[in-house]
């Protein structure tokens, strides 16, 4: 699909960062502290160099075929995360591509990821999927007895960095649940360290329409894509 024009795309990228550094000085923390994803899915390879040319170097896809495709046609220096459901079919093609995979949901999917990343001799960093809102509709882990195999299931290869949780707040809900969503990740995450005697300091947590909220329970990774790109439209993917 078209990207906004490139005026526009700098404008809102600025605009996002600032509203990042506000959110982080309103939670009381170092905005350092807390890095911005930005999710290029469905846009055009143009539209990356262009953010990324303005400072942005992490960029999420949901897609490993999008991976596969913008990867090699952008600049090496680009971090690139995936971030939607991965099937454990395309395991091998995400560790390929992909520096971090943000969407790890069974032991199984962790197993496949680490046994081609041993094979390609490749470092890749994992966060956790875990469902906290409990939407039927959403992937994802649901509780302690559920993420504990999964980070045991990581933690058994060296190729592999479990570095924290990652999660999805129910669209359109009160702050005060968004909040206590974002809490019940931060929660889940603190008793993992405790368990395992491993710090997991990533949260990914907060997109373009509860960033803030995200922010002010800790996230360390927001993803945001629509305040920076425009509105997609799937219509044509």
């Amino acid at each position: 699909m078209e990207g906004v024009n490139m005026t526009d795309l700098l404008e809102n990228y600025r605009r996002v960062l600032d509203g990042v550094k506000q959110a982080a000085l309103e939670a009381g923390r170092d905005p350092a502290q807390v890095r911005l994803l930005a999710v290029s899915k469905t846009f055009p390879a143009e539209d990356i160099r262009t953010v990324f040319e303005a400072g942005q170097l992490r960029f999420g896809e949901n897609k490993v075929q999008e991976l596969q495709a913008k990867v090699p046609v952008l600049p090496a220096e680009i971090e690139w995360h995936l971030i939607g459901h991965l099937q454990s079919n395309k395991a091998a093609k995400a560790a390929e591509t992909a520096q971090w995979i943000h969407s790890v949901d069974s032991v199984h999917l962790a197993q496949k990821i680490g046994n081609a990343a041993a094979r390609l001799g490749k470092k890749i960093n994992i966060l956790l999927e875990v469902n906290i809102s409990g939407e039927e509709s959403k992937f994802g882990l649901h509780s302690f007895e559920d993420t504990a195999p999964a980070a045991e299931a990581v933690l058994q290869f060296p190729e592999l960095h479990l570095c924290g949780l990652m999660t999805m707040a129910e669209p359109g809900v009160p702050e005060v649940r968004l909040r206590s969503t974002f809490a019940g990740l931060r929660a889940l995450r603190d008793r993992l360290e405790t368990e395992f005697r491993i710090p997991l300091p990533e949260l990914s947590m907060g997109m373009t329409s509860d960033y803030r909220e995200a922010i002010l329970e800790g996230s360390t990774i927001v993803r945001i894509g629509s305040a920076i790109f425009g509105g997609r439209d799937y219509s044509k993917k």
